[in-house]
């Protein structure tokens, strides 16, 4: 049961991970290639941009959530394993209880660079949006 959790709960900050690594690679070819002037009102050419954007915003979000659930859940398998047993063994309390941290661990490690992806994509759709305003002037907004 414990191997189910630790893996299940690693399986999902890895997909996610990945979800919201492809979404940025994605977003960000799109940058690259959107030319401005190709819009006619700033509204389709925001619409355009900031298309799947928050993906990455849910996955930064949501990953310190499912690291902090599979701390839960082994802290909780721990204290059952102990309390089952009888007795108190130092060194599986503590193997426990690090097992369990990883999945914390793991969760920010995914939602640290979800967030700085998300900002950097942002900072650029901005960027674009201002390129537009420049060039068509208050009356395309």
């Amino acid at each position: 049961m414990k191997e189910l959790v630790d893996y299940g709960v690693m399986a999902v900050l890895a997909v996610m991970s990945f979800v919201a690594f492809a979404v940025a690679f994605e977003r960000f070819i799109v940058l690259l290639r959107t030319k401005p002037e190709r819009f006619k009102s700033r509204a389709l050419l925001e619409k355009h941009l900031t298309k799947r954007l928050y993906v990455i915003a849910t996955v930064a979000s949501v990953a310190p959530y499912v690291g902090l659930l599979g701390t839960v859940i082994g802290i909780l398998m721990t204290f059952y394993a102990i309390g089952q047993k009888g007795f108190v063994d130092t060194k599986e309390i503590m193997v426990g209880l690090a097992l369990a941290l990883k999945a914390t661990a793991a969760g920010l490690l995914v939602a640290i660079p979800a967030v700085m992806l998300y900002n950097y994509l942002s900072r650029k759709v901005k960027e674009k949006l201002l390129d537009f305003e420049a060039q068509h002037g208050r009356e395309g907004v």
